[in-house]
């Protein structure tokens, strides 16, 4: 008896308790059955031979092989450590070509020949953050933790599924951890300071200030725009300029005079608006074009847009 047929017999057992469990609905159950047989007859396997009777379930075993976690309990052969090392170099090419379904799929290969490398899943989170899959990620960080406590860059990677997530708090913790293991690293500490910065506009918004106006502009950090001296002093300018001012008096006149076509509502008032608002950009542009640049980037892609791809960690 080899023990192509001892596993064959296990899988056939495996199947009749699944059955029997009621697990399996009755047209799986026939469609089981015929497969059954198959098996027997493929591997010339006789069920009524005692011989085939193992003292442990197949489930047993193959839980015995797996911790609760969900990390491989058993070491890696050489062999295995030196093929999923070179599918981790694999997936890192495909990283670098923006292959990123390809990219998992050799992190994944790599795991599954060596699943106690924290790295593997590290880098496959990195893939899943570049396709927004954002809690995939998380999990594939909270695995790498489980095998390496101290490793800094999963933590790093955590904090940007929070982010991904909207979960600030939970991300700057792990950003001050990833920081705290790896201290001279300027990206955890931008990170940190940006996850700060946002749930200081959250409190604000919260209560109706400028975060809560920044929020209706899109996300624009608002805050940080009035607290720019450069933005102030370009708004200060532009406001003693003769024609703005003209052009914001008769607005305001109108409105105070009941005008309806001084109103937003009126196809006058729009117009009017608009044409204060190209004046206004103008003038942005030529007085502080690098200015402008910056208020561009604060902006949100439309719906549907790439934003520009980040530098790996």
């Amino acid at each position: 008896m080899s023990t192509a047929q001892k596993l064959v017999a296990s899988f056939i057992e495996f199947l009749d308790d699944q059955v029997a469990s009621g697990v399996i609905i009755d047209t799986s159950a026939e469609s089981l059955e015929v497969a059954k047989q198959c098996l027997e007859s493929a591997f010339e396997v006789d069920l009524n031979d005692p011989a085939y009777k193992s003292s442990e379930k197949l489930i047993e075993i193959f839980a015995s092989q797996t911790d609760k976690k969900g990390i491989p309990s058993r070491e890696a052969s050489p062999e295995d450590k030196e093929l999923a090392e070179k599918l981790k170099n694999q997936g890192n090419d495909l990283m670098r070509d923006e292959k990123y379904d390809d990219a998992i799929a050799s992190y994944g290969q790599a795991i599954s020949l060596n699943g106690k490398h924290a790295v593997y899943y590290c880098n496959r989170a990195a893939a899943y953050l570049k396709l927004d899959q954002a809690q995939n990620a998380l999990n594939d960080c909270q695995k790498a933790l489980e095998i390496d406590p101290k490793y800094g860059k999963a933590y790093g990677r955590l904090g940007l599924a929070y982010t991904s997530l909207g979960k600030h708090v939970d991300a700057k913790e792990c950003y001050k951890k990833a920081l705290e293991l790896d201290p001279s690293n300027q990206g955890y500490q931008t990170n940190l300071d940006n996850a700060e910065q946002q749930l200081k506009d959250t409190r604000i918004g919260g209560g109706g200030g400028a975060g809560g106006l920044g929020n209706m502009l899109g996300g624009m950090d608002l805050s940080s725009i009035l607290n720019n001296p450069a933005m102030m002093n370009m708004a200060a300018n532009m406001m003693s300029n003769p024609q703005m001012q003209q052009m914001m008096t008769s607005m305001m006149s109108g409105a105070a005079a009941g005008d309806p076509n001084s109103q937003p509502g009126g196809q006058e008032g729009i117009s009017s608006l608009l044409n204060a608002g190209q004046t206004l950009a103008q003038q942005m542009q030529q007085s502080n074009p690098e200015l402008v640049e910056q208020l561009r980037q604060q902006m949100p892609p439309p719906d549907g847009a790439q934003r520009p791809p980040d530098q790996q960690q």
